[in-house]
């Protein structure tokens, strides 16, 4: 069985080939994500989240770091995504802290936290600068991302 901190690489290595089943292959059946775009995500909503994620990335490279373990079940490490926001079209770049829960070998909570107001500024321009540390903007942002999931969970039939 591979240690925790192999898991970690091996699940950021595939995110950084965009590789959805190999990250979902890294995860419990039952996993629990959250983060603060999407919210708390559950099993299937998780799997489909990365193959969305992955599928429609343009221009993405990602670095990660700092893999540390915990204790026996819990690790953190840092990630950073630069990527064109494909509604906008602008750049993002977004430092991410991770946090895993992980037993048997497998991720089974998964915990991404970054400031959203600094992803919404670079991602939606002035609005998002402006309006990006409101919390009507936040749900607004969480709202669409996940109405985005939702329609591509109709149309990806292993997603369902």
């Amino acid at each position: 069985m591979q240690t925790s901190a192999e898991l970690i690489t091996r699940f950021y290595t595939a995110f950084s080939r965009l590789d959805a089943e190999t990250m979902i292959d890294c995860y419990a059946d039952d996993i629990v994500f959250s983060d603060p775009a999407f919210g708390l995500l559950q099993g299937e909503e998780v799997h489909a989240m990365w193959r969305m994620l992955c599928g429609n990335a343009r221009d993405f490279s990602l670095r990660f770091s700092d893999i540390e373990l915990l204790d026996e079940e819990y690790a953190t490490c840092r990630w950073t995504a630069s990527y064109t926001f494909s509604r906008t079209g602008r750049k993002v770049v977004n430092h991410v802290k991770a946090f895993m829960r992980i037993r048997d070998g497998k991720i089974i909570e998964h915990s991404d936290a970054f400031p959203l107001s600094k992803w919404a500024a670079q991602a939606l321009g002035w609005k998002g600068q402006l309006f990006g540390w409101m919390g009507w903007f936040r749900r607004g942002i969480q709202k669409n991302v996940r109405k985005k999931l939702e329609e591509f969970r109709e149309i990806e039939p292993r997603t369902k």
